[in-house]
């Protein structure tokens, strides 16, 4: 079994080690492969057909399992590393470590919003983007939106979501109530567009905004909080499941577009049930 950091206490090396493998699985196209999978899988509400890694239940199993499979390439080029979690309700500002030049990068330029630090800006050579419907081959971030200002979430807007003791309800999408849709942030007051995850998305900008949004690499820090905060709230509401347990019934207009608690993920074929835990695999240093 592995540990998951924080971010902010890795040391140099480890996050040398992270960074060159992510930057070596880009090499041998193994990244891009991932970037398309999820791209592939975000099916919004408007869409026919199933929805499996947003606005459904199915947003935190499926996650789950997408940065596993990850977490195995990683690992595989180098033992010693495994995805850090950044905990964006207490590191919020631009110049966080998190954005540092021996990490990440910062944020994009003013002129077209392209990074130019770090180990993942295009000039170096080492980081272009060749999946998405940007024309941009570059990497952007546009941390903050300082022409149009985003917050990242409170830990307030976060304990919001995480005091709901329902996990998910009908119509299962972005309309509905419970955990699920408070963290992944489309139940919002209609001052706000966003919530939790999503404005994250939002803060951060640039590719990040999209179903491609894993051409960013800080796309995998955010979702290993966002599996953490899982985790939180099983451990608030131990007496509350996934939802739905069963499969909508015949005639009801989500049937056959989310998924139930014994049904398969694709494209991995696994059930959320299988993914309800991560004991035995990894654990998070908190």
């Amino acid at each position: 079994m592995y540990t998951r950091q924080n971010q902010k206490n890795l040391t140099s090396t480890q996050k040398r080690r992270f960074t060159a493998a992510v930057l070596e699985l880009k090499r041998n196209g193994t990244y891009d492969r991932f970037v398309r999978t999820h791209d592939k899988y975000f099916v919004p509400d408007r869409d026919r057909g199933l929805r499996v890694g947003h606005m459904s239940p199915s947003f935190f199993p499926w996650h789950r399992r997408y940065l596993v499979e990850f977490e195995k390439e990683l690992r595989a080029l180098d033992p010693g590393v495994s995805i850090p979690y950044w905990d964006w309700t207490t590191d919020t500002s631009p110049v966080s470590s998190l954005w540092a030049e021996d990490f990440l990068g910062g944020t994009g330029r003013s002129s077209d919003r392209q990074v130019m630090t770090g180990p993942f800006a295009y000039a170096r050579g080492d980081w272009t983007v060749t999946v998405g419907i940007t024309e941009a081959r570059y990497l952007t971030r546009n941390l903050g939106r300082p022409q149009n200002p985003v917050s990242l979430p409170t830990p307030a807007e976060l304990q919001w979501a995480i005091d709901d003791p329902t996990y998910d309800a009908s119509p299962w999408d972005s309309t509905a109530g419970g955990f699920r849709n408070r963290l992944e942030g489309w139940a919002a007051p209609k001052s706000e567009r966003w919530r939790n995850h999503n404005k994250v998305h939002q803060w951060i900008g640039g590719h990040m905004t999209g179903g491609t949004a894993p051409n960013d690499p800080v796309f995998w820090l955010h979702h290993a909080f966002v599996d953490l905060l899982w985790d939180r709230w099983q451990q608030r509401h131990p007496s509350s499941g996934y939802r739905p347990a069963k499969a909508p019934v015949p005639g009801d207009a989500q049937r056959g577009r989310v998924i139930a608690l014994d049904e398969p993920m694709p494209p991995w074929n696994i059930s959320p049930r299988e993914m309800l835990g991560h004991q035995g695999v990894y654990r998070y240093e908190v």
